[in-house]
């Protein structure tokens, strides 16, 4: 399934530990689920990590300098016997790892049947859909384990055109979207949503793509799964539902892509359906080129702010770093750059916290409240 309702998030969050699959390519963009999932999940208690590259090391600790007490292992069964030596019982194998295309290798199918034959659950969020890879069904069927496939889309008939219910919303809406794909719009998104509720705001994330599903996110699409004459009515039936059932503060809505990347362009739906009210930019000062493809200069800060802009008719109001290929020392360093080239306020969300990027945001409230 791409849509997931109140009710069947809340059937789906159930007593779940999960050991991620990430072999390759954690501490990579391709590992951005992994990352997300090491980070927050309300979904799943998760066990460890799989990454023969930083087998034996903290899975936090590689990706924030922060230990989160998750173990990376080397491999499927290495997780299983830490776990049982922890006496817990693994449930899942979540699949970590976005590949360009969202296709999974030989060798990582391989590791999928030998999770099946340890009974272990599949969750995956990629565009090869296990449960349609007779191999995968049949030793699922032997094993009594689950194939959940979270980007497989719904029937059309499920499907929601744009009606523009979404103009009766009203809350404040807050749309992140990014310079570039794999860039941390929805690390960012979280920390705003989690930011406010510190502030005693009731704020709901908006999520567009599988890991944000995976996360636990209770209003979710997935977009790039969804046929493309109802991406824009989808977008609008998640944000709709999340006011009339929650009744929230503020409304984040996770960005996808960028709108100038070659290969994934995106953020053009949620900024003309999902009407936000303002717009935070997420950007990786030290990236040069699009995510996976070298020759393709990233598009200057300047230019991508002013495309939203122009698209949107409303403000950028703050920029948030990723602090990827930066010393701590450059993090800040690169912040006030930001501030006193384009006069906007510059925070990186994972290094500093919440706290500035919530105050910035406080007065573009609509309840003055909390």
């Amino acid at each position: 399934m791409s849509l997931f309702s109140q009710e069947e998030n809340k059937n789906n969050m159930k007593d779940t530990k999960a050991i991620v699959y990430c072999e390759g390519a954690f501490n990579t963009t391709n590992g951005k689920t992994a990352h997300g999932l090491v980070r927050f999940t309300e979904r799943y208690d998760v066990l460890s990590v799989i990454d023969s590259n930083y087998e034996g090391l903290d899975a936090g600790q590689v990706l924030d300098r922060k230990p989160s007490g998750i173990p990376i292992t080397g491999s499927i069964g290495e997780s299983l016997q830490l776990a049982e030596k922890a006496q817990q019982i693994a449930t899942h194998l979540v699949i970590g790892i976005a590949p360009d295309g969202g296709r999974l290798s030989p060798e990582a199918r391989k590791d999928v049947m030998k999770a099946i034959r340890n009974g272990l659950n599949i969750d995956a969020g990629l565009h090869d859909y296990l449960s349609e890879d007779p191999h995968i069904v049949k030793a699922a069927l032997k094993f009594n384990v689950t194939i959940r496939d979270i980007r497989k889309p719904p029937p059309v008939s499920e499907l929601h055109f744009f009606t523009g219910e979404i103009e009766k919303v009203d809350c404040l809406k807050i749309a992140v979207l990014g310079t570039d794909s794999a860039v941390g719009k929805r690390t960012t998104a979280w920390r705003i949503v989690m930011g406010f509720r510190n502030a005693g705001y009731k704020a709901e994330l908006i999520g567009t793509g599988q890991t944000a599903w995976l996360q636990g996110a209770k209003y979710s699409i997935i977009m790039d799964s969804i046929v493309n004459d109802f991406v824009s009515g989808e977008i609008e039936h998640a944000v709709v539902s999340c006011w009339n059932h929650e009744a929230p503060d503020v409304i984040v809505i996770e960005g996808q892509g960028s709108l100038m990347n070659p290969a994934y362009p995106g953020g053009f739906e949620i900024l003309a359906a999902g009407r936000p009210d303002i717009v935070i930019m997420q950007h990786a000062p030290a990236r040069l080129e699009y995510d996976g493809f070298p020759g393709y200069k990233l598009h200057p800060l300047d230019h991508q702010i002013r495309a939203i802009e122009l698209i949107l008719g409303k403000k950028v109001v703050a920029v948030t770093v990723n602090h990827e290929n930066m010393a701590e020392f450059e993090i800040d360093a690169a912040c006030e750059k930001i501030e006193t080239t384009y006069g906007l306020p510059a925070t990186d969300v994972l290094f500093h916290g919440p706290e500035k990027i919530t105050k910035i945001l406080l007065p573009y409230l609509k309840s003055s409240k909390p």
